[in-house]
């Protein structure tokens, strides 16, 4: 059988609007990124988490305030890099 989200295309959190519902496909971490998987996962960035980016800091857009679950947190722009992301699926409505 065939994953539909598979078929969808990703990006990156530090590259999607804001206020815009994601999920965490998968996380992909440097290797120069240590004890960046052990935080991330601890802060509940995990694959099919919805997650969304509230705001960017000024200037330069860094760090950004991303809600993931219930709960808010400040990213580093090179954090949010790694989380790659996909569209949260819309709801069907059936008349």
């Amino acid at each position: 059988a065939t994953d539909a989200h598979s078929t969808q295309t990703t990006t990156t959190l530090d590259r999607v609007p804001l206020a815009t519902a994601f999920v965490i496909h998968e996380v992909a971490y440097p290797e120069d990124g240590r004890g960046w998987n052990q935080r991330l996962e601890e802060l509940g960035f995990l694959p099919g988490e919805r997650v969304l980016v509230l705001t960017r800091g000024q200037p330069g857009g860094d760090p950004l305030a991303v809600r993931v679950g219930h709960s808010t947190f400040a990213l580093r722009r090179v954090e949010a890099s790694c989380v790659r992301v996909r569209p949260w699926p819309t709801a069907v409505v059936k008349s």
